[in-house]
């Protein structure tokens, strides 16, 4: 799978991700995840839009122009992001992803009384090639969180699959929830009619994650690391 730089392809779909500087935690509350999302959604759009506008109790429901990009999926780790993304015009995920990582940076910085960089450089990205990566990111990103209640998964499988299962469903920060049907305003970042139909319902979801569960093990997709 390539890894940036290359010239990203309308219609083409890609594993987006970035984190801090240092590898230094970016988000620190519920308050910088809540606000990660709504840029998440606010930021996807041709025209501008200012923060200062979005009326906090309902931002998901904030009139958009055209999109740049289709969200597929995402998921918010401590120090990192990642994005499932559907190049949708031309420079689309470029655009996006400069508008997000701006106003998340300077929201932030204002915040923490802190100045210079937050992430790290610019965003990593690999292409979804074929139909069986693609799917399986589906898998990957939204069972990233597993890391926070059981550090060594990846590496040496899971201990106990019902504590994870249970943490998985109450993670809120990732479109997880989404996904198993769950009825919340941040299932408006998403654009899943963009996406292949791999999950016909909520339940084809949840056995497609769970089966990666049961094998207590799992493919590192470790995109920082890659040259």
């Amino acid at each position: 799978m390539a890894i940036r730089p290359y010239t990203f392809s309308v219609g083409e779909y890609y594993h987006v991700c970035n984190r801090g500087t240092e590898k230094r935690q970016i988000f620190l509350d519920h308050y910088d995840r809540s606000r990660f999302l709504t840029l998440l959604y606010v930021c996807n759009n041709v025209d501008s839009i200012l923060v200062r506008d979005i009326p906090k109790d309902r931002p998901f429901e904030v009139e958009r122009g055209a999109t740049l990009v289709d969200v597929g999926a995402y998921c918010l780790m401590g120090n990192h992001f990642h994005l499932l993304l559907r190049e949708k015009v031309l420079n689309g995920i470029s655009a996006f992803m400069q508008k997000l990582s701006t106003a998340y940076a300077m929201y932030f910085n204002r915040k923490r009384e802190r100045t210079g960089s937050l992430f790290e450089g610019k965003f990593r990205a690999r292409h979804a090639t074929d139909d069986d990566y693609l799917k399986y990111l589906f898998a990957y990103i939204h069972l990233n969180p597993v890391e926070h209640i059981e550090p060594t998964w990846k590496e040496k499988g899971i201990i106990d699959i019902k504590k994870v299962e249970t943490y998985l469903a109450g993670y809120s920060y990732s479109s997880y929830l989404d996904y198993l049907g769950m009825e919340r305003p941040q299932v408006a970042i998403l654009n899943r009619t963009a996406f292949p139909d791999y999950f016909a319902d909520k339940n084809s979801f949840n056995s497609f994650t769970h089966s990666w569960l049961a094998l207590r093990s799992f493919d590192d997709e470790d995109i920082f690391s890659s040259k």
